[in-house]
């Protein structure tokens, strides 16, 4: 009977832990999910009301801006409307001054763009020249404010672009409207500024139609048919949408089908709304920050429970050990390889110490070739000089001479510039950079290659504006550059019959120089920038000349390309970007 209760009492015992365990557990999961739906509801709704607050003072403040932007536009119109000066104008038809006196105005104002238009709708002043002439007689801001004795705002459709909003009003002389002065109100700054938030903004008109929004395709719809359209979702996405409502409050909204935070207020002008949509995204991670805690807690909780209650714990402490030893011994391999790394990494840094001094070596091989190379010209032109000044002394003309000696040290002048530039090469250039007129560049380089144009008859035109075309850079180099591209249409047309060369000089947004000549063409454009590439025969170029003048433009922050005209012959273009007149004279002091 002994014998046969003993295990029957091992059995009861082992059961007992077993059912205590269970039930021990089982509290444990029942109260941390009641934990967690209770700290969910409670941290969403408290996180919730915090993220609304902070979407009404940015709604609050988004309004507050645009509200000031259109009181600052509504008083120009007034304010120029009473000048007598385009009163004057409108009526003597002298519209010399009125663009210069709009743009004045303009940058003190600020404001978007200012236009005048006369009795008949056209544009006869404008901060914008390229709407000179335009006629607007059609238009609802030009129309309601000859009917109006005050100032009129329109807000127009532009196509899918979005809105025009204007401040108009009549310019009156005598008891009669003469003309119209128009004051466009840039809106659309704050949606570009609004784009770069989380929140999604729209402004609203009277009627609910859309005028301003971050998304465009809401532009022009009506407020309800705009937040209808929603993108597809898959069916996981439909599943994972399925639980992030259940675990929160009910969205105001949904955008592309993502909940969001609808907040709005109205604009106090002309019954406009504004509307802004944030997503739960940051409400979600926030709580869900505290609840992976709170799981992670009761997860400890659970497994030092089972820790405490386990009667394999001896086992599990021997299986510690075993994997302690384990590690060391996977600790000590790993040190071993580390090692290792470390003394490839060394001898990593010894191969880069030595292939740094050999590009040194390279890059003096190439310096002195380009010094040799630059050097060849004035050496030429002084040597053709001097045969020049000996005739001419012994033809007893000495003041004629004594130019081209002048011409000879000049010549001296830019030979040491070069070679002072050799000190530059070691350091970022930059330094030396001035203002300089491309116009007097172009000029100088002509008279320095003046020997070689004149032995030989080339056609050569200059097509250059009246007014200065200033870039920032260095004047030798400069020079240089262009003497390189004319050597190389001088080379091109050896063989041409009727030789010829233009030069055009322009400006827009940059500085555009053009060398094209009729000569062959340019047969390989993808290796001609590269260093020591030539097709000329041995002895007469070293194929530095376009290689070093990539490398000097690009150091003046611009473009040198190339291309093949379509009437044969090749154009050089180098592009350089304009200095305005206070970058001038910065860079004067």
């Amino acid at each position: 009977m002994t014998d046969t209760r003993l295990p029957t009492d091992q059995t009861d015992d082992a059961q007992g832990v077993s059912w205590r365990v269970k039930l021990v557990v089982t509290l444990m999961i029942v109260l941390a999910i009641g934990v967690v739906l209770v700290t969910n509801r409670w941290l969403t709704e408290r996180f919730s009301e915090t993220t609304r607050n902070r979407a009404d003072l940015r709604l609050a403040l988004y309004s507050g801006n645009m509200i000031s932007e259109l009181q600052r536009t509504s008083v120009v119109p007034l304010l120029l409307a009473t000048d007598p000066a385009f009163g004057e104008a409108l009526r003597q038809g002298n519209f010399s001054q009125t663009s210069q006196r709009l743009i004045k105005v303009q940058s003190e104002i600020g404001v978007a763009s200012i236009m005048i238009m006369d009795r008949d709708g056209r544009v006869v002043g404008a901060t914008n020249r390229n709407l000179l002439g335009t006629l607007y007689r059609t238009e609802s801001f030009y129309v309601d404010a000859l009917r109006a004795k005050d100032t009129i705002f329109t807000a127009a459709r532009r196509g899918t672009a979005g809105f025009d909003f204007t401040y108009s009003r009549a310019i009156v002389m005598d008891g009669r409207p003469v003309g119209v002065i128009a004051v466009a109100v840039d809106l659309m700054k704050y949606e570009r500024a609004w784009a770069g938030f989380q929140d999604a903004v729209l402004v609203t008109d009277s009627e609910g139609t859309v005028i301003l929004a971050t998304e465009p395709r809401w532009r022009g719809l009506p407020l309800a048919e705009a937040l209808a359209v929603r993108e597809e979702r898959s069916a996981l996405g439909r599943a994972l949408q399925a639980t992030a409502d259940w675990a929160q409050n009910p969205p105001d909204a949904y955008l592309s089908g993502q909940a969001v935070m609808k907040t709005e207020a109205r604009v106090p002008f002309r019954g406009w709304r504004m509307v802004t949509f944030t997503a739960y995204d940051s409400v979600r991670e926030r709580v869900n920050g505290v609840l992976a805690l709170e799981i992670m807690g009761f997860a400890i909780l659970l497994a030092l429970t089972f820790y405490a209650l386990s009667r394999k714990a001896w086992s599990q402490s021997m299986s510690f050990r075993r994997e302690s030893a384990e590690l060391r011994l996977l600790n000590a391999r790993l040190q071993r390889e580390i090692a290792e790394r470390e003394k490839v990494q060394k001898d990593l840094a010894v191969a880069e110490l030595t292939l740094a001094q050999s590009s040194k070596l390279a890059a003096l091989g190439e310096m002195s070739a380009a010094v040799s190379h630059e050097l060849n010209q004035p050496l030429a032109a002084m040597k053709t000089y001097l045969a020049g000044a000996r005739l001419l002394l012994q033809r007893r003309r000495p003041e004629e001479a004594l130019s081209s000696f002048q011409r000879i040290d000049d010549l001296i002048e830019r030979m040491g510039a070069i070679t002072r530039q050799l000190k530059s090469y070691a350091r970022k250039g930059g330094e030396a950079f001035e203002p300089v007129d491309m116009r007097q560049a172009l000029s100088s380089a002509l008279s320095m290659m003046e020997p070689q144009l004149k032995a030989r008859v080339v056609k050569i035109t200059r097509t250059l504006p009246r007014q200065p075309v200033m870039v920032l850079a260095d004047r030798i180099r400069l020079e240089q550059v262009i003497i390189n591209l004319l050597r190389n249409a001088l080379d091109a047309t050896k063989d041409r019959q009727g030789p010829q060369i233009d030069l055009i000089l322009s400006q827009g947004d940059t500085a555009l120089l053009m060398v094209r000549d009729n000569g062959h063409g340019i047969a390989d454009l993808e290796n001609l920038f590269e260093p020591f590439y030539t097709t000329k025969k041995p002895g007469e170029g070293v194929g530095l000349g376009l290689a070093i003048s990539s490398g000097i433009v690009g150091d003046l922050g611009g473009r040198l390309t190339a291309r093949n005209a379509e009437g044969g012959g090749a154009v050089f273009e180098m592009q350089l970007p304009l200095i305005g007149p206070m970058k001038e004279q910065e860079a004067a002091e």
